[in-house]
């Protein structure tokens, strides 16, 4: 295996002042097991804090909380209770303190658009169009018997064999938004003290649309229910932070910006673009996904989440590749955001089949121990199906905490070091992002600046040794790694770069 030779660049000014915003996304059901019941819980994430600190991350978004039949808790039974599996009131408040009191971050996701048929507004209401909760349910008659169901599918069946009903929300409801407002403002400020040390830092929304599911029944919900939600959250606090997952991936979101006072969307374009490493699909998802945003607002830069595939499943995908990957999730711009396991290249891509099991392999237990069986493991899937009789969760392979640290070549070193160099430059945490020109095909190259800064990054996406002259406007560029300097001719750096290897060069 050719060794990945990065040469970087680390500022010699204090930084003070830029966001060195790194998100760690949990899947809390499968990260850390700490009352051994085979489910990760909050007291397993609050043990682990010195973990995620340690890697270098600076947030964390929390997959729902909130009581489900599903065991991804997207299809709620009860918005206000926490699953029991995850714990008590009083453990997500201990954990949200703690990140507050280390200096970081924790955003929640929520769905507030669907419940299930053990709902409350769903149960009551059903055939009984003198419920008060007839209007909370969107039902197509008047006798209650024809509730609108998610994608018009009537039933659903878990990954353990239940059969669930997935009730629509009537968002045109007024009552819907205002009980919307009150829930998502006690995660903002539990205990109303003004303080918000025990609040959210931001929400995650998942799914969000304008017209709900493209069937024209709820159309205009940015303006009528989105706007007003947000508005008011952001009235509460105004450092709340919004995040919306744009139902369409293949949608830029910047619609979300314009009208609906949403603070990020996320990069799809940008993280397909990273899959196929190709210099093309790169210049062109970069420059739609990071040059056109508005002032303050911004995209998420991912390479896989609870919904796709992990990117080390990707045919083809080598550790080079898979640290070349995570260069440009980190030094291209925007938001990063690491999915859970992502630093190990843990492997997973979805089954075919009727349930939703066939997202276990990419939701699958992080892999703390080396014999893949040891504390904490949350291997609450275990013999419930085909997903766990294809597991990728296996003994020494290779891929765990425990043996990656052990190597300072592996994915996990790799990942703990490229974050430490994006913390330390001003100009890779939030300088503006444009390409530099070079004429070779397996050579990218982009320039991070900020006033005070600028740095130019260089990528081989190939295994073969090559050569590039990047246009650079700059006197000279130093390779601080080497502590070189390299001479800039006619307004270009002739550089040759190693297979998969990342240059990174200070410029004055």
């Amino acid at each position: 295996m050719k060794k990945l030779i990065v040469l970087l660049l680390i500022s010699g000014y204090v930084l003070t002042g830029f966001s060195q915003e790194i998100i760690y996304h949990v899947f809390q059901r499968s990260f850390f097991d700490s009352n051994h019941d085979g489910h990760g819980d909050l007291r397993g994430i609050q043990q682990k804090l010195d973990y995620l600190q340690e890697l270098g991350v600076t947030s964390l978004l929390l997959t729902p909380l909130y009581q489900s039949e599903f065991y991804h808790n997207y299809f709620a039974t009860d918005f206000e209770k926490i699953d029991p599996r995850y714990g008590l009131l009083d453990d997500y408040l201990a954990l949200v303190r703690e990140v507050h009191k280390r200096g970081m971050k924790i955003y929640q996701d929520v769905e507030m658009q669907y419940v299930t048929h053990g709902h409350p507004w769903y149960t009551r209401s059903f055939n009984n169009p003198q419920s008060p909760f007839t209007k909370y349910i969107y039902y197509d008659d008047s006798l209650n018997q024809k509730p609108f169901f998610f994608y018009n599918i009537p039933e659903f069946v878990t990954y353990n064999n239940l059969k669930q009903k997935i009730a629509v929300v009537n968002m045109n409801n007024p009552e819907v938004r205002q009980y919307t407002i009150d829930v998502l403002k006690f995660w903002v400020d539990p205990n109303k003290d003004g303080k918000f040390d025990d609040g959210v830092d931001g929400f995650r929304l998942d799914h969000m649309m304008d017209d709900l599911d493209n069937f024209k029944k709820l159309p205009d919900l940015f303006k009528k229910f989105w706007t007003p939600v947000l508005t008011t959250l952001k009235k509460e606090n105004p450092k709340l932070v919004i995040i919306a997952e744009q139902a369409n991936w293949f949608s830029l979101g910047r619609e979300y910006f314009r009208q609906a006072n949403v603070d990020r969307v996320f990069g799809f374009y940008l993280s397909w673009a990273i899959e196929k490493m190709d210099k093309k699909e790169l210049l062109k998802a970069a420059d739609s996904t990071l040059t056109k945003n508005p002032t303050d607002k911004n995209q998420i830069v991912f390479l896989e989440n609870h919904d796709t595939r992990r990117i080390a499943s990707v045919k083809g995908m080598t550790l080079p590749k898979l640290k070349i990957a995570a260069a440009l999730n980190l030094f291209l711009g925007g938001i990063p955001l690491i999915y859970y396991g992502q630093e190990l290249g843990m492997k997973g891509k979805q089954l075919k089949g009727p349930t939703d099991g066939n997202d276990i392999p990419i939701r699958e237990a992080f892999e703390w121990t080396a014999n893949a069986t040891g504390n904490g493991m949350a291997l609450w899937y275990k013999d419930t199906g085909p997903w766990w009789d294809s597991t990728h969760v296996k003994p020494y392979d290779g891929i765990s905490l425990e043996e990656e640290k052990k190597v300072p070549q592996s994915l996990w070193s790799y990942y703990k070091k490229m974050i430490q160099l994006r913390k330390s430059s001003q100009a890779l945490s939030q300088g503006r992002y444009r390409a530099l020109n070079n004429e070779n095909d397996k050579v990218f190259s982009f320039l991070r600046s900020t006033e005070k800064e600028e740095v130019a990054v260089i990528i081989n996406l190939s295994d073969k040794i090559e050569q590039a002259s990047v246009s650079i406007n700059s006197k000279s560029a130093t390779n601080l790694l080497s502590k070189k300097s390299c001479s800039i001719n006619n307004g270009a750096i002739t550089v040759q770069l190693q297979p998969y290897e990342v240059q990174l060069y200070k410029l004055q």
